[in-house]
């Protein structure tokens, strides 16, 4: 193990519903009509995939830049300040750091919201490396994050990386890299739709995944241990 490479919004943060209700209001700005359950099983994506979704190919074309621009100012102005950090985040990154890897973020995030979330999290001390969806050509479930990631991590081998995420679309977007996703509940998707992603262990959060760190994909020697994975 070299590296642990994080998504964010409901990885580290508990944000997802937030980010969800902010572009269920900017549709309705203009007048798009979206189910909030719809547009939440979105989110773990970057505008550019989730836009398609709910807005027409030829209104996408023409307004699609609008609608984000308009989602990114209403999310904060009226959603960041509720956004709050999940148990355990700092404690996880200073015991990563402490085992001597390289703690790095890979978010669908803007780069500007990025840096705004590591002093949320009270993190940026820690993070090595931070990725955004600025420096992919294309978000999650695309492979680009990650590829930017393990370059700016001086492309070590893909087996000496873990990414822990907590949609399918990580799971999806780092195996496509050729990484193993470590998932976590807490951003509000099933189990089983991880596990169908491809995540090789999950935990209910960053302090459930502290708190089995030695026997965890992330120790550098696993020590045998029971299984991690929550009941369903």
């Amino acid at each position: 193990m070299r590296a642990v490479v994080f998504d964010i919004d409901g990885t580290l943060l508990d944000s997802v519903d937030l980010h969800a209700a902010a572009w269920v209001e900017a549709f309705a700005h203009f007048g798009i009509e979206a189910e909030a359950r719809a547009v939440r099983s979105q989110i773990g994506k970057g505008g550019d995939e989730l836009m398609p979704v709910f807005v027409p190919a030829d209104r996408l074309a023409r307004q699609g830049a609008e609608i984000e621009a308009y989602r990114s100012d209403l999310f904060k102005r009226a959603y960041l300040a509720r956004v709050k950090p999940f148990p355990g985040v700092r404690a996880l990154f200073e015991r990563i750091r402490a085992e001597g890897l390289t703690p790095a973020l890979a978010s669908s995030g803007k780069r500007d919201e990025v840096e705004h979330y590591q002093e949320i999290l009270g993190i940026a001390d820690l993070v090595a490396v931070a990725t955004s969806s600025d420096d992919a050509e294309r978000s999650k479930p695309h492979p680009d994050i990650f590829a930017a990631v393990l370059e700016k991590l001086g492309n070590p081998p893909p087996d000496t990386v873990v990414v822990v995420g907590d949609t399918p679309y990580d799971a999806e977007a780092a195996g496509k890299a050729g990484l193993a996703t470590v998932g976590v509940l807490c951003g509000g998707f099933p189990e089983a739709d991880l596990s169908a992603a491809g995540c090789i262990a999950i935990y209910r959060d960053p302090q459930d995944l502290l708190d089995g760190f030695d026997a965890s994909p992330l120790a550098p020697s696993p020590l045998p241990g029971p299984d991690r994975t929550p009941p369903a």
